[in-house]
């Protein structure tokens, strides 16, 4: 009876380490250091594997030096959208080519089951499969950007990657900057990304 006793203990312990150092499913995050403060982010590698691994790559190599927020969508500024949405966009802008990655594959929402609620960060494209650099997040929930949504005429939506766990209260700071149209009259400076986990 004590050898049984002591094998199911042994057992449960293999099984406990084995869970803890193979199973753990934790995603990364990413800190997001700005001019108006700091952003967290968890990036979504489990369900969106090839927009998560890409935005990871431009962190991990540091190809976002030099990166902004520089455009910000609000009620007030897209008077020839039907469909209106709100969010604020950053990445490498439209000049920088030196630290751009290739496009990727877009990865829908019907694919990743990730919508584009109150804080998700997801890509910024022209056509699907032209997403590299550009990210955007999202202030409120933003359905019209899901797969069949009207925001883009082509239905296929954005490719949403993760979420913010820390910093809402910065992103709404920087959507309610100075802008002309769309575009900050003077671009939130982001310092530096970095996995903190």
């Amino acid at each position: 009876m004590l050898k049984i006793r002591i094998f199911f203990l042994l057992l449960i312990f293999v099984i406990f380490t084995f869970c803890n150092a193979f199973g753990s499913s934790e995603n990364p995050k990413v800190l997001i250091k700005t001019d108006l403060g700091d952003i967290v982010v968890e990036i979504y590698q489990d369900k969106a594997p090839i927009t998560a691994s890409n935005f990871l790559k431009y962190v991990d190599e540091n190809r976002f030096a030099g990166a902004s927020f520089y455009r910000v969508v609000r009620m007030d500024n897209q008077p020839d959208n039907d469909v209106k949405i709100e969010v604020i966009q950053g990445g490498l802008g439209f000049a920088d080519m030196t630290n751009r990655l290739p496009a990727i594959e877009h990865e829908t929402t019907a694919k990743t089951g990730i919508l584009h609620k109150d804080g998700v960060i997801s890509m910024a494209r022209n056509e699907p499969g032209t997403a590299s650099s550009e990210f955007f997040i999202c202030i409120g929930d933003q359905p019209e950007l899901d797969f069949g949504g009207k925001r883009n005429p082509d239905g296929q939506g954005f490719a949403a990657f993760g979420k913010v766990v820390s910093g809402m209260d910065v992103v709404r700071e920087i959507q309610q900057q100075p802008a002309e149209g769309q575009m900050l009259i003077a671009k939130i400076k982001i310092y530096s990304f970095s996995r903190i986990k």
